[in-house]
C-alpha cells in the first residue's frame, strides 16, 4: 500500500509516530481519568407528596391516582408503581431503558409539567409534589463523623465547617451531609390551663405562625438616600419565646406562653435517617467527583485536605472513613498495569519459543506501542479507565499482535522463498492488507451488540466496543506501517542478502504435512465436512440463546481474529495466553470457547478456506495464462499454507453475524 511505502521511505515519519505514541500514551497514563465504574444514569423518579391528617384511602383516592392518570399519558415510561400511608403519597416512576441519558433532563421537564397540571386539582390541605430525579450520584468519598459527648447539632455544625472546605477541593462535584437531625422546639401545652384563660388552638397556631417571619417593613427617603426598615422582635432564645403575649381580644389579664405550656428544645421524632459509628452517633458525609477527573488524584487531595484541618478538629471528634474510592480504582489500574506486562511477558516469551528473538521482540514492540497509543486516544476522546475499559485492554491483548505476526511471518517465509527484503515486505503488504482489515473489522463488529445497544447494558458498556475498535484498527494500521519499517531496520540486520531463487520449501515440514492431509482429506469429503461445520454453528447458535449468551459476541470476536492467522503456531499460543488473562477476569465461558472452540473453527475455517481459494484457483486458470496460471498457483500456496486469505474468513463472519444477532435478540 502506498502509505507503507510513504513509512518505509521515510524515517522520520516512523520515528515521530513512535514517539508520538510512546511519550503521548505515558502522558495519557499518567493523566487520563479514572473510575471504578463506568458512568451510568439511573432512570427513576419519585413523586413524593404530603397529605397530613389522611388516611390511607384518602391519600389513594385524592393524590395518587391522579398523580398516576397524568403520568401514564407520558409515552417514555416502562412502569409505574406506587404507595399510599396515612398522609403520604410515593410514586415511583420508571423510565424505558431505551432513552438515553442526554433525553432524560427533557422527559423529567415534560414529568414535572404534567405533576403540576395535575397537583392544581388537589384538595386544600395536599401539599405540592415533590420530584426527585437526582440519583445518580456516587458518593467515591465516604466517611463517618462521631463523637462521645458530642450532639447531632454540634457534629452538624463541624461537619459543615468540612463542607465549606472540602468542597473547594479540584475535581470535586458535591458534598453531602447524611444523619442530620432535624431541630425543633417543642411546646407542651396544658389543656386545662389554656381552656381557663379562655385560648383555643387555632388561635395560639395562628399568634405562633406570625412568629420571626422575615417581611418587608418599608423605607424612608431621606434626601438622596432611601433607608429600609428593618423591624425588631425576633426571638433569640426560649425565655423570649415564654414571654409572648398570647391573650385574647377582650381578656382583662395578660397571658404569656409559658403560663399554659412547658417549652423545651428537641429534635424530630421522626428524622429520615440516622447514623451510628462504632456503636457512637454519627453523622456522615459524601463526596462526589466532577465526571472525567481522576478518580485517585482528588482522592489524594481530599485526604491531604482533611490533615490540614485536624488541627482545627474539636479534640474528642473521630473521622472514620467508610469508603475510598481511590483506593478501589488504584488498585484495578495496578492490577490492570500488573497482568497487562505478565501478559506481555507471556506474549513475548510465546514467540520468542516460536518465531525467534528478533520478531518477537519485533511483535512485542509494537504491542505496546497499540496499547499506549490506544490510551492516548481514550484521553483525547474522554475514556475514562474503568473497569470496562480495562477488561477491553485485557482481552484485546491477544488480538493487538496478530496482524503483526501476520506482517512477520509472511516476510519471513518470503525471504525463505528468495525473495528479497524490501520485495518481500511489499508483497505481504500487498496481500494481506485487505484481508486482515476484514478479520479485523468483524473482530469489532462482533462486540457491537453490546456498545451500540440502546438500553442501560449499552450505556455502561459501551467503553468495551470503543476501546476495542482503537486498539484494533490501531494494530492493523501500525501492522502496515511501523511493523514493516522494524522489519527492515533490525530483524534480518547482518544476514547476508538471500540468492535470487531458492528450491527451499518452508511447508515441507512435518507440521504442515500433516497439516496438508488433514486438508487434502476435508476436500475429498465435502458433503461430510460442510454438515459438521453447520451442525457446529448451528450449536453454536443454539448456545447464544442459552446461559452466559452475554458473552457469546466476546468470545466469537476472539475466535474470528485469531482464524486470520492460521496455521500460526505462535497465533494459537497468543489464544491460549487470551483465555488464561480472559480467565483471570472472571469469565471462564470465554477461556472455554478458546480452549475447546476454537480447535474445531481452526481446522473447518482453513478446510472451508481452502475449497474457496482451490474453486478460486481452477476458474481462474481456465480463464487465465500460462504465466498467470503459474502466479495464480504460487501465491494460492503460500496464501492457503500460511492461512491468509479472504475466502477463509467467511467461516468467521458467519461466526460474527450469529453472534451479532445472537446479541441483537437476547
Amino acid at each position: 500500500m502506498d502509505i507503507s511505502r510513504q513509512f518505509i521511505n521515510n524515517p522520520i515519519r516512523v520515528w515521530l509516530t513512535i514517539l508520538l505514541l510512546g511519550i503521548g500514551g505515558i502522558f495519557a497514563l499518567l493523566n487520563i481519568g479514572r473510575l471504578e465504574d463506568p458512568a451510568f444514569t439511573i432512570k427513576t423518579a419519585v413523586v413524593i407528596t404530603h397529605y397530613p391528617g389522611a388516611s390511607a384511602q384518602q391519600v389513594e383516592e385524592e393524590v395518587t391516582l391522579p398523580l398516576e392518570n397524568a403520568l401514564q399519558q407520558l409515552p417514555y415510561l416502562d412502569n409505574v408503581s406506587s404507595i399510599s400511608s396515612n398522609g403520604l403519597s410515593q410514586i415511583t416512576v420508571n423510565i424505558a431503558s431505551n432513552y438515553h441519558s442526554s433525553e432524560l433532563p427533557q422527559i423529567w421537564d415534560e414529568l414535572r409539567r404534567r405533576v403540576g397540571d395535575a397537583a392544581r386539582m388537589f384538595p386544600p390541605g395536599v401539599a405540592s409534589p415533590f420530584v426527585n430525579d437526582d440519583f445518580g450520584d456516587v458518593f467515591g468519598f465516604f466517611f463517618a463523623i462521631s463523637g462521645e459527648s458530642f450532639t447531632n447539632p454540634e457534629l452538624v455544625r463541624y461537619a459543615e465547617q468540612l463542607r465549606r472546605e472540602l468542597v473547594l477541593v479540584p475535581g470535586v462535584g458535591k458534598v453531602a451531609i447524611g444523619g442530620a437531625i432535624p431541630q425543633q422546639i417543642n411546646i407542651d401545652i396544658s389543656l386545662a390551663k389554656m381552656t381557663a384563660r379562655g385560648i383555643t388552638l387555632n388561635q395560639l397556631a395562628a399568634i405562633l405562625s406570625r412568629l420571626n417571619v422575615v417581611s418587608n417593613a418599608g423605607e424612608i427617603k431621606s434626601g438622596s438616600e432611601s433607608i429600609r426598615l428593618h423591624p425588631t422582635g425576633e426571638f433569640e432564645n426560649l425565655d423570649e419565646l415564654g414571654d409572648l403575649l398570647i391573650s385574647p381580644h377582650g381578656s382583662g389579664s395578660a397571658t404569656r406562653l409559658r403560663d399554659i405550656a412547658t417549652l423545651s428544645r428537641g429534635l424530630s421524632e421522626s428524622p429520615s435517617s440516622i447514623y451510628h459509628a462504632n456503636g457512637r452517633q454519627a453523622v456522615t458525609m459524601g463526596v462526589s467527583f466532577i465526571p472525567g477527573v481522576n478518580v485517585i488524584d482528588v482522592g489524594r487531595a481530599l485526604e491531604s485536605k482533611l490533615d490540614q484541618m485536624s488541627a482545627e478538629k474539636p479534640a474528642g471528634i473521630k473521622i472514620d472513613l467508610f469508603y475510598d474510592q481511590a483506593a478501589e480504582v488504584a488498585h484495578s489500574v495496578n492490577g490492570f498495569i500488573t497482568n497487562f506486562l505478565m501478559a506481555l511477558a507471556i506474549v513475548v516469551g510465546v514467540l520468542l519459543i516460536f518465531m525467534g528473538v528478533r520478531s518477537g521482540i519485533i511483535i512485542a514492540l509494537s504491542l505496546a506501542l497499540n496499547v499506549l497509543g490506544t490510551l492516548l486516544i481514550m484521553y483525547l476522546w474522554g475514556i475514562e479507565l474503568q473497569r470496562i475499559s480495562l477488561g477491553a485492554l485485557i482481552i484485546a491483548l491477544s488480538m493487538l499482535v496478530d496482524n503483526a505476526i501476520v506482517i512477520v511471518e509472511g516476510v519471513l517465509i518470503a525471504r525463505q522463498q528468495g525473495s528479497t527484503l524490501l520485495t518481500a515486505i511489499n508483497y505481504v503488504i500487498r496481500r494481506s492488507a485487505l484481508p486482515l482489515l476484514g478479520a479485523t473489522v468483524i473482530a469489532i463488529l462482533a462486540f457491537a451488540p453490546i456498545g451500540l445497544s440502546q438500553d442501560s447494558t449499552g450505556e455502561y458498556c459501551k467503553s468495551l466496543l470503543q476501546v476495542l475498535l482503537i486498539s484494533l484498527m490501531l494494530s492493523w494500521f501500525s501492522a502496515l506501517t511501523i511493523t514493516p519499517v522494524l522489519i527492515k531496520w533490525w530483524l534480518f540486520k547482518g544476514q547476508q542478502p538471500p540468492a535470487e531463487t531458492s528450491d527451499t520449501d518452508p511447508y515441507s515440514g512435518r507440521f504442515y504435512r500433516i497439516y496438508q492431509q488433514i486438508l487434502h482429506t476435508l476436500l475429498m469429503r465435502k458433503a461430510i465436512t460442510l454438515t459438521v461445520m453447520a451442525a457446529l454453528l448451528g450449536a453454536y447458535g443454539a448456545d447464544a440463546f442459552g446461559p452466559g449468551k452475554l458473552f457469546v459476541s466476546a468470545q466469537a470476536s476472539v475466535v474470528a481474529t485469531m482464524v486470520s492467522g492460521i496455521p500460526s503456531i505462535a497465533a494459537f499460543g497468543i489464544g491460549i495466553i487470551a483465555g488464561i488473562a480472559l480467565y483471570c477476569l472472571g469469565i471462564p465461558s470465554m477461556m472455554l470457547g478458546l480452549g475447546i472452540y476454537l480447535p474445531f473453527y481452526m481446522s473447518l475455517t482453513a478446510a472451508v478456506g481452502a475449497l474457496i481459494k482451490a474453486v478460486y484457483d481452477r476458474i481462474g486458470a481456465r480463464r487465465a495464462t500460462a504465466a498467470d496460471a503459474e502466479t495464480t498457483h504460487e501465491e494460492s500456496g503460500i496464501i492457503v499454507a500460511s492461512g491468509i486469505l479472504g475466502g477463509e474468513s467467511i467461516v468467521g463472519v458467519i461466526i460474527a453475524l450469529v453472534s451479532v444477532a445472537s446479541g441483537m435478540l437476547g
